[in-house]
């Protein structure tokens, strides 16, 4: 039989409604329209399934059968196309980010923490590397998107900016700038610096800040983990300048950060391909980083450390 879901969908209005002209009203089509699919249905089946009268029209036994279990069968079957797109639409799958260390460990953990809650259904993979590596992975789509310090050569890439952060001194709480509520980029000159190495996006804007307040840097040592950093402060090795994200301190440590002055920013950016669209699920992930990322500096308003006055 060649019979059409349409004319399985208007002979039910009919039968609702027992009029063509009323079940025409209800799904948007003429009487005429309406009058001709039951015809060609009857035709299909090879039964009548109305009596037609000049006021109304009633249902044949065989329509009654037919219209009855009808209704259930097309209930069921639109419950298993709306089934059907709800799982087309859903947001699964695997989402790759890649970030540097500093962003792996500071943020991170709290968007992948807040994925999890939104979006149950969606893993999410967090690369950690340097800053180069993950410029390399996005553009090479082994990420989905990433997340870097900024400025970096992205003619191929878009960026959004999500946080702006200023870097921080970083000194034992017997050392001389511990007592100062703010610490001068000019009283670094002289000082033995402990800094992270070229692997860092930081690396940069701290070399570029120095140069710019005409101090002659003494590094004694540069190292690769920002994590490394803490130990070598706490043994006298030298004071450092680290970004404000890798806060909060290591707990029972000897250790305090203090404003640097003028206050130098660094921005981190959410990356991804230019001209390439996201999946579902790695935009909405690219949300959620980019909510933390609005919370955090939300939450850092009400901090004195932060307050650039």
């Amino acid at each position: 039989m060649n019979y059409s879901l349409r004319q399985l969908k208007v002979f039910v209005a009919v039968a609702h409604a027992g009029s063509f002209s009323r079940a025409g009203e209800q799904i948007g089509l003429s009487q005429s329209a309406v009058s001709h699919s039951v015809k060609e249905l009857e035709s299909e089946l090879g039964v009548k399934l109305l009596d037609r009268t000049t006021r109304e029209v009633v249902l044949t036994d065989a329509g009654q059968q037919l219209a009855s279990r009808l209704e259930r069968l097309l209930e069921e079957l639109n419950s298993t196309l709306l089934d059907t797109r709800s799982v087309g639409h859903q947001l699964s799958g695997i989402v790759r980010v890649a970030a540097s260390q500093t962003i792996s460990a500071h943020l991170m953990p709290q968007s992948i923490a807040a994925a999890a809650i939104e979006f149950p259904a969606i893993r999410f993979v967090l690369h950690d590397r340097p800053q180069q590596w993950v410029l390399q992975s996005i553009r090479q789509g082994e990420v989905d998107f990433g997340m870097v310090i900024d400025p970096i050569q992205a003619n191929d890439l878009d960026c959004e900016v999500v946080l702006s952060e200023p870097f921080l001194l970083l000194c034992r709480n017997d050392h001389q700038f511990a007592a100062q509520s703010r610490v001068s980029w000019q009283a670094l000159q002289g000082q033995n610096l402990v800094l992270q190495d070229y692997a860092s996006g930081s690396r940069p804007l701290i070399d570029d800040a120095l140069m710019r307040q005409g101090i002659e840097a003494n590094i004694v040592q540069q190292i690769g983990h920002p994590a490394t950093l803490f130990p070598m402060v706490e043994a006298g090795i030298g004071i450092s300048v680290l970004p404000a994200l890798a806060l909060p301190l290591p707990k029972e440590r000897p250790l305090v950060v203090r404003p640097l002055m003028p206050v130098v920013d660094r921005q981190l950016m959410l990356v991804r391909r230019k001209n390439r669209s996201l999946s579902r699920a790695a935009e909405a992930i690219w949300q959620v980083v980019r909510q933390q990322a609005q919370q955090l500096t939300t939450a850092r308003l009400s901090d004195p450390l932060f307050n650039k006055d």
